[in-house]
């Protein structure tokens, strides 16, 4: 006789014993977005509950982050000044340098990692240097070293490399080593797509490029099986961590590479697909909460150990609610 399996969904409480996949707030990075100046509490209109701070209000986010249990944040810059190299990125005075000094002071048990990349600090909004209209990948390499090493003696927990260059991961472990910073993690964002998702992100990082686009360094959509030669070339390299991003349109690399590495796996929850939940819950479309929760789930059962994602402070709140009940 076949089994029924409607017995074990019966209850709530035989519901959560057999559950397979357990969301936690120790599973979620937080983003912040820093912005050179004073006094900044700015909304970012397309990411509705997500502000731009300056230095002298982000303990103020910093707070509830740490009340909430979040273990990690993820640092983007928006300096004051920009020109075609980036060259703030790696100024030991630039905003992100400045950023970690003060979280590690105030917050020291916080992770920080730094986002690695130039798109908020070029004046064309592309992520490295650009020859003839396209960004150089040796060129860029240079100045990533350099990127890296400001950040490592700012007092960063973790790098992690955005700007899908060949060969960033092993640019950057030779120069974090060389220099005595073995102890610094690299977490490669190693199958970056040229997604349509990131759109809201360009408008809280002032990072849209002036003119074209990323398919010649971001991954086509279109493609699998490139993904897994993308991240074996990280792992290679020496990354500690591997990520997809965006996550919701591919779970399936997420799961590919949780099949094929032995690596953790990060997952970056982006900024549209946070935009259109928060859009739909708006207009009462879909209960928000439950979608947040849903999608959040379905990430971690892909495979993704570790989760960045704009819900963070919310899905910590459920989470600890019903930890409490």
């Amino acid at each position: 006789m076949s089994s029924r399996l409607r017995e074990n969904r019966k209850t709530a409480e035989i519901r959560a014993k057999l559950s397979e996949t357990q969301l936690q707030v120790t599973d979620f990075i937080y983003p912040l977005f820093i912005e050179e100046g004073t006094n900044i509490k700015k909304e970012i209109v397309s990411m509705p509950d997500i502000y731009r701070y300056s230095l002298d209000r982000i303990n103020e986010e910093l707070e509830e982050v740490v009340e909430l249990g979040i273990k990690s944040v993820i640092l983007f810059g928006i300096p004051l000044h920009k020109d075609a190299e980036g060259s703030e990125s790696w100024n030991d005075e630039g905003i992100i340098q400045q950023a970690i000094r003060q979280i590690k002071r105030d917050y020291p048990n916080l992770q920080v990692i730094a986002d690695v990349c130039f798109c908020e600090y070029t004046n064309h909004g592309h992520c490295g240097v650009l020859c003839n209209n396209d960004v150089d990948n040796d060129l860029t390499l240079v100045n990533l070293r350099k990127q890296v090493l400001a950040q490592a003696k700012a007092g960063v927990d973790m790098v992690a490399p955005s700007g899908m260059m060949d060969f960033a991961v092993r640019e950057i472990r030779d120069e974090l080593d060389k220099n005595g910073f073995q102890h610094i993690p690299v977490m490669g964002y190693s199958v970056k797509y040229c997604s349509s998702y990131y759109g809201p992100f360009r408008d809280a990082a002032d990072s849209a490029p002036s003119f074209g686009d990323r398919r010649t360094y971001q991954m086509d959509p279109a493609n699998r099986n490139e993904a897994i030669k993308e991240a074996q070339a990280d792992v290679d390299e020496g990354a500690a961590i591997l990520m997809v991003k965006p996550a919701l349109s591919y779970l399936d690399i997420i799961r590919d590479l949780k099949n094929n590495f032995d690596l953790p796996i990060a997952a970056y929850n982006v900024s549209g697909e946070y935009a259109m939940i928060k859009a739909a819950g708006k207009n009462g479309w879909i209960d928000e909460q439950k979608v947040m929760m849903e999608t959040l789930l379905s990430i971690k059962r892909a495979g993704a150990a570790i989760i960045i994602t704009y819900f963070a402070k919310e899905a910590a709140r459920v989470l600890n609610d019903n930890k409490g009940s």
